[in-house]
């Protein structure tokens, strides 16, 4: 299923006033459990890197803006650059920032595989977006320069278990637009070294929890909605059932260590 044209149909909804976009916004915070994971790294991060106020921050794929919304709130002082390669979102999201105020975070067109900053970044989020891209080292070796001595790189993927709903050799993935099905937890660790970095960390999510909350909260309504966009209609009583079961679910697999997952979360220093 190709997911740009369902993500378009909600973008022209929730763009029709700055009220609507933060909602939209605060709805995927609850909604995605790969948001509840990358928001503790990240407050994790920040108890690392003390109260240092020149901080530059890389939203890598920054799509409708929305952790890009997350990070310049944290701190007015801090900036923070969204690139994507997508220009209609680029355009959407300088248009938002600067409709809301938020004047420490900037929007640009780049390609990932060809972008080219020198230790400018204390911290690189890069989320969804790597299991798109078919030359990854060259992005984490773009990624590995851009940072600072010392620079965190965050990455959220899909991972070889059952990442992009693929399960057997045979399946196809859910989301059209994937160029690979989900990173080996060792191989994705070998190629960010490859590219530069001396550190590596890296764990499982969507375990079990993680798994059934995913199918209830993203899987199903995008199904529903690649038949037909009418299906948006019935989505808020459909979430009346389905959101308490998913957050609880998305606890548990916030707070729980998983063997194995098909998202995982890694972790990469320079």
């Amino acid at each position: 299923m190709n997911y740009d044209p369902i993500k378009r149909s909600l973008g022209k909804v929730f763009n029709q006033s700055p009220f609507l976009r933060k909602l939209f916004y605060h709805l995927l915070d609850w909604l995605l459990l790969r948001t509840w994971h990358v928001k503790k790294e990240i407050r994790l991060w920040i108890k690392r890197a003390g109260e240092k106020k020149d901080i530059c921050l890389l939203d890598a794929g920054s799509g409708f803006g929305q952790y890009s919304y997350f990070l310049s709130g944290l701190n007015k002082n801090w900036k923070v650059k969204g690139v994507d390669v997508k220009t209609e979102q680029i355009e959407d999201c300088n248009q938002f920032f600067g409709r809301i105020g938020r004047r420490n975070a900037t929007f640009a067109y780049a390609d990932l595989t060809q972008f080219g900053e020198t230790a400018v970044y204390d911290f690189i989020l890069s989320v969804d977006v790597m299991e798109h891209i078919l030359e990854d080292v060259q992005v984490f070796t773009n990624f590995s320069k851009s940072l600072k001595k010392g620079g965190m790189l965050l990455v959220s993927t899909p991972s070889d278990k059952g990442g992009s709903d693929v399960h057997e050799h045979e399946d196809g993935s859910f989301i059209g637009e994937h160029v690979r099905d989900g990173y080996n937890i060792d191989e994705i660790q070998q190629k960010l070294r490859k590219a530069g970095f001396l550190r590596t960390e890296a764990y499982y999510q969507y375990g079990c929890p993680g798994k059934i909350s995913w199918k209830l909260s993203m899987k199903y309504p995008i199904q529903l909605l690649g038949v037909s966009k009418l299906f948006f209609i019935l989505l808020p009583f459909y979430y009346i059932i389905t959101f308490p079961v998913s957050l609880v679910l998305n606890w548990f697999d916030v707070h729980g260590r998983h063997k194995t997952g098909t998202g995982l979360i890694v972790k990469a220093w320079m």
